[in-house]
């Protein structure tokens, strides 16, 4: 699969990496593309371009940029760019503050997430909540003592997290689909409590599973 990511930051770097690893093919998109070349230089496999370039070419589309920053990266990506296509939106609200006693501010409440946002001004992209709750050292094939993690994922096309699912069985996750695009509001927030041990305890490698 042609795989374009908007994104020039650790997230999107990881996801790449992930995607590489797996047989498919990347281009990164970003504002700035000298902010990517010493990396790719790394990568050869890897193209670089802007948000439109790499929208235009991925037959699946990530969005791994800052929460602030995402409804502007899918705008330079451009609506027709994305038109039917699947994006996995790995962003979250998070607002340019230190935390609270380990707990971070969100600019959305918990009746709006920022995927119900990006969903209803994209209405022709199909967008799928996923890789939001977890670091980047254990997005692609984490290996914990408790088993496969579980990634909680929504949105509104069955189709789309049927894709995603399937991407996330390869990188090594459980699957527990929340349903539509509301469940957001709780997936989100879901950010807020991984980073607290890590804030507080410098513990950033852990995740989430749910059990039955």
């Amino acid at each position: 699969m042609k795989v374009g990511i908007l994104g020039s930051g650790g997230v999107a770097k990881a996801l790449a990496g992930g995607f590489l690893k797996h047989g498919h093919e990347v281009m990164m998109g970003t504002r700035t593309p000298a902010k990517l070349m010493e990396w790719a230089a790394q990568s050869p496999e890897v193209s670089v371009g802007s948000f439109a370039d790499a929208a235009a070419y991925g037959e699946l589309v990530v969005l791994a940029v800052k929460g602030k920053a995402a409804a502007e990266a899918l705008r330079s990506a451009g609506a027709k760019a994305l038109a039917g296509k699947h994006v996995i939106d790995a962003t979250n609200p998070t607002e340019d503050a230190p935390p609270v006693n380990g707990v971070l501010k969100f600019f959305t409440s918990l009746d709006e997430s920022l995927m119900e946002r990006l969903q209803r001004e994209f209405t022709s992209a199909n967008f799928v909540k996923a890789f939001n709750s977890v670091g980047v050292a254990a997005m692609v094939n984490p290996q914990f003592k408790g088993g496969k993690p579980t990634m909680f994922i929504c949105g509104n096309s069955e189709t789309a997290k049927k894709s995603v699912s399937g991407i996330l069985d390869e990188f090594g996750w459980e699957v527990a689909d929340m349903g539509s695009a509301e469940a957001a509001r709780a997936i989100e927030p879901l950010c807020m409590l991984w980073c607290i041990p890590g804030f507080l305890r410098n513990d950033w490698m852990h995740a989430f599973k749910l059990l039955t």
